[in-house]
């Protein structure tokens, strides 16, 4: 190859996806989709962050049970997220503390971030879907 030609690309682009979850888990479809447009999105090497705003905070917490309203609790397969690479997740301090919850809470590791910084780590994202 002469040096005048340009070496070839190397590899798809990697975008940044953020997901935001609002929405409580159960009840409607959106947490359950969103978990696995996720895990389809990772497994194309994409750059993904999950983020958990008002009820969507409820999605990370320890201890659901979910047999009393005849769905399959689905939580434990945020622990699978790390084999993924999906290692961002962030959550709104705001809507933790109004639904009276921790860190201590939540089923894995977050960074939670109040209105600036999650507005400001929004911005630095290629594409946002929210659930």
């Amino acid at each position: 190859m002469s040096e005048q030609q340009a070496a070839p690309a190397s590899g798809p682009k990697v975008k940044k996806f953020m997901f935001v979850n609002r929405k409580a888990p159960y009840g409607t479809i959106y947490a359950l989709e969103s978990l696995e447009v996720v895990l389809i999105t990772a497994t194309f090497d994409q750059d993904v962050s999950l983020v958990f705003i008002d009820d969507g905070v409820y999605e990370l917490v320890k201890g659901q049970q979910t047999k009393d309203i005849g769905i399959k609790n689905f939580s434990p397969s945020y622990r699978a997220l790390d084999g993924y690479d999906v290692e961002k997740l962030y959550v709104d301090r705001h809507s933790l503390e109004q639904r009276g919850l921790s860190e201590k809470d939540l089923l894995v590791p977050v960074e939670v971030l109040d209105a600036q910084a999650m507005g400001s780590l929004m911005a630095q994202q290629d594409v946002i879907l929210s659930f």
